[in-house]
C-alpha cells in the first residue's frame, strides 16, 4: 500500500480565503437589563449586599462547571479570560459577574461603617472591580455587537467613577466617568423597548446626583443642607455617597448649632447647654421645613412618612440626651427645672408630630377606602381599618393635652392650644363613630349602624358649635362635609332596614315552601353504585352532597343482660374426702 504524497502548506491567499469564509460571531447581552435584573432579585431591592455577593459567587461557581473552565484539583490553577478564550457568551458573564462580586463586595464593606483597615481592603475591591469591568468592556468591544460594547463602555466607566469618587483623589476625573455613562444611557435610552427606556432612565436618575455632588465639590461653593438632602435618592447608587452626604450635613449642622442656644415651644423658651441636644434639635427642625416647604403638595406620600421617621428619630435622640444630662445634673434645681421643662417641650412636639403623622395615614387610608381597586390592584382600606388609626389619634391627643395640662402655670398660648386640640379629639371621636357605622352596615346590622349615624352627627353638630369663631377653616368644612355624610346615611340606614324588614316575611315564606316531608335527596357516600351528579346546579349555591356531616345517629343492639337465677337452688356434693389432709405434730396435739 502506497503512502500519499506530502501535502505543500497553504499559501497566505489561502488562509484569508478560508477566514472570510468563517464570520465573526458577535455576541449579545442588554448589559444594563441583566445587571437590574440580578441585583432587584437577589438582595439590592432591599440593600442587602452580602446576600447578592453570595448569589454572584454561586453563579460563578455554575458558569466555571457548565462551561468546564475549572481551576485545577486540590491546588489553584490560574485561567485567564483572553479574546481567543470567549467562544461561548458564557465566559463574558463570568467577567461581569467577576466584577459585580467584587463590587457588591466593597459596597457590603461600605455599608458597614468601616474603620481604617476596613477601609484599604474596601478599596481594594473597588480597584479589583474596576479591573474586571474594563477587562469586560475590552472583550465586548472584541467579541460584542455595537450596543453591547457601548453598554460595557458605560458599565467600565461607572466603575472608575466610582473608585475615584470613593478616593477623593480626582473628583474631576470621576465626574467625567460619570459624565460618559450618563451620555451613553442617554444615547441608549432613545431606542429599543420601552423597558429598556425606563431602565436607562433610571440608570441617569442615579449617576446625576453623583455628578451634581462632584461639580459642587469643584466649585468650591458649600453645599447647603438642602441641596444635599436634594441629593437623596434611593438604590445602590445613593449608598455609595450616603454616608458623604451625612458627613457634610453633620458638619453645617454643628457650624449652625454653635448659635443654637435656647429651645422655643408655646411662649416659653427653655437653654440648650448640650452640643449634642442642639444638632438633633437642629436636624429635627431643618426636615420639618421640608416637610412643610412650599412644595410639599407634590412629594408622595412614601416619602413624607420617611421624614416623619428621621423627625422622630432626631427628637428621640434629642431627648435620651436631655435624660442623661438630667442624671448627671445632681441636686442643681435650676438646671434640673430647665431640663424637665425642655423634655417636657421635646416630648409635646414629638406628640404633636405623631398626631401629623397618624393624620397623614388617615388621610391615605380614606384615598384608598373610597375606590375599589386603582391600578397598582392594591386591596381597599376596609373602615376597621380607619377606627384604629382614628383610636389612635384620639389617644395621641389626650396624651398631648394631658401633657401640656400638667403644668402650674399655663399661659394663654398653652390654653389655646389645649382648647384646640380638645376640639380635634372630638372631631376624631365623631370620624371614628361614622366609620365604626360603616364597618356595622357592611355587616349588615341596619339598626346598630343607624344609631351610630346619628350619634356620630349629633358629635359632629356639637363640634361644630364650638368651632363657630375658629380660624381653622379647613376643620368646619370637613365637619360640615361628615355632618352631611352622616345624615344622608342615616337615611339609606332606615330605609335598607325597613325594606329589609318588609321582605322577611316573603323570604319567611319562600323558605317554608321548599320544606319537604319526603325523603331528601341520597349523597355521593349513599349511591356509589349508581351514576348520579352530587353538585348543584351552577347557577345556584346549593353545596355539594358529598356525605352527611355530622353523621347521623345509628341503633346499636345492645349486648344481652344475664340475670344468675338457678345458682341458689343447686346442691352441690360434698368433697370434703377429696381435701389434703394436714399433718399435725406431737406439739400440735397438745394444743391444737
Amino acid at each position: 500500500m502506497s503512502k500519499p504524497a506530502d501535502q505543500p502548506p497553504p499559501s497566505d491567499m489561502e488562509v484569508d480565503a478560508a477566514a472570510e469564509e468563517k464570520p465573526l460571531v458577535r455576541f449579545s447581552i442588554n448589559v444594563l437589563e441583566l445587571m437590574r435584573e440580578a441585583q432587584m432579585q437577589h438582595g439590592l431591592r432591599h440593600g442587602d449586599y452580602t446576600r447578592y455577593r453570595r448569589y454572584c459567587t454561586a453563579r460563578l461557581r455554575r458558569l466555571y462547571k457548565s462551561l468546564k473552565f475549572l481551576h485545577g484539583r486540590g491546588k489553584y490553577t490560574k485561567r485567564n479570560i483572553t479574546e481567543s478564550t470567549v467562544t461561548d457568551v458564557r465566559f463574558l458573564h463570568i467577567v461581569f459577574y467577576m466584577a459585580e462580586r467584587a463590587w457588591s463586595h466593597a459596597m457590603e464593606k461600605k455599608t458597614a461603617g468601616p474603620n481604617a483597615q476596613q477601609r484599604i481592603y474596601m478599596l481594594g475591591r473597588f480597584r479589583k472591580a474596576v479591573k474586571w469591568a474594563t477587562l469586560f468592556s475590552h472583550l465586548c468591544s472584541l467579541k460584542g455587537d455595537s450596543r453591547t460594547s457601548l453598554e460595557a463602555e458605560a458599565y467600565a466607566s461607572y466603575m472608575k467613577g466610582t473608585l475615584l469618587f470613593e478616593q477623593e483623589k480626582n473628583i474631576e476625573a470621576a465626574m467625567t466617568n460619570f459624565k460618559n455613562t450618563r451620555a451613553v444611557y442617554e444615547e441608549l435610552g432613545k431606542y429599543g423597548s420601552i423597558e429598556n427606556q425606563l431602565l436607562c432612565r433610571q440608570r441617569i436618575e442615579e449617576v446625576e446626583p453623583m455628578i451634581g455632588f462632584c461639580s459642587r465639590k469643584l466649585g468650591g461653593s458649600a453645599l447647603q443642607a438642602h441641596e444635599l438632602l436634594d441629593l437623596e435618592k434611593e438604590g445602590p447608587a445613593y449608598d455609595l455617597f450616603k454616608a458623604k452626604i451625612e458627613a457634610v450635613l453633620s458638619e453645617t449642622r454643628s457650624q449652625q448649632a454653635a448659635s443654637m442656644t435656647e429651645f422655643s415651644w408655646l411662649g416659653r423658651r427653655f437653654p440648650i447647654t448640650n452640643a449634642k441636644t442642639r444638632v438633633s434639635i437642629l436636624k429635627a427642625q431643618q426636615l420639618e421645613k421640608d416637610l412643610n416647604g412650599a412644595n410639599t403638595e407634590s412629594v408622595p406620600a412614601d416619602k413624607k412618612l420617611g421624614i416623619f421617621d428621621k423627625i422622630f428619630s432626631a427628637y428621640h435622640d434629642a431627648r435620651s440626651c436631655i435624660r442623661n444630662d438630667l442624671a448627671s445634673a445632681g441636686n442643681a434645681e435650676n438646671i434640673r427645672d430647665e431640663l424637665n421643662g425642655l423634655d417636657k417641650a421635646v416630648s409635646a412636639v414629638l406628640g404633636f408630630r405623631t398626631i401629623e403623622r397618624n393624620q397623614l395615614l388617615v388621610s391615605i387610608a380614606k384615598s384608598k377606602f373610597t375606590k375599589h381597586r386603582d391600578e397598582k390592584n392594591e386591596k381597599i382600606t376596609k373602615p376597621e381599618e380607619l377606627v384604629r388609626l382614628y383610636d389612635l389619634l384620639i389617644q395621641n391627643t389626650t396624651d398631648l393635652t394631658d401633657l401640656i395640662s400638667s403644668g402650674r402655670d399655663k399661659n394663654k398660648e398653652e390654653n389655646t392650644f389645649i382648647q384646640e386640640y380638645e376640639l380635634k379629639s372630638l372631631a376624631f371621636r365623631a370620624e371614628r363613630c361614622f366609620y365604626l357605622a360603616k364597618s356595622y352596615s357592611s355587616a349588615g346590622k341596619r339598626a346598630e349602624s343607624y344609631a351610630l349615624f346619628c350619634h356620630a352627627r349629633s358629635i359632629t353638630d356639637s363640634a361644630l358649635q364650638q368651632l363657630t369663631n375658629s380660624p381653622d377653616k379647613a376643620l368646619v368644612q370637613d365637619l360640615k362635609a361628615l355632618s352631611d355624610s352622616c345624615r344622608s346615611n342615616s337615611f339609606i340606614e332606615h330605609a335598607t332596614g325597613i325594606m329589609e324588614e318588609e321582605n322577611v316575611p316573603e323570604r319567611l315564606s319562600k323558605g317554608v315552601s321548599t320544606l319537604s316531608l319526603g325523603e331528601r335527596k341520597a349523597f355521593l357516600l349513599d349511591m356509589l353504585e349508581s351514576y348520579e351528579s352530587a353538585l348543584g346546579e351552577s347557577n345556584t349555591k346549593t353545596p355539594c352532597r358529598i356525605a352527611r356531616f355530622p353523621p347521623p345517629f345509628q341503633s346499636v343492639p345492645c349486648n344481652p343482660i344475664v340475670l344468675d337465677m338457678a345458682y341458689n337452688a343447686i346442691e352441690f356434693p360434698n368433697i370434703e374426702n377429696r381435701m389434703k389432709k394436714e399433718k399435725k405434730g406431737l406439739l400440735s396435739r397438745f394444743w391444737g
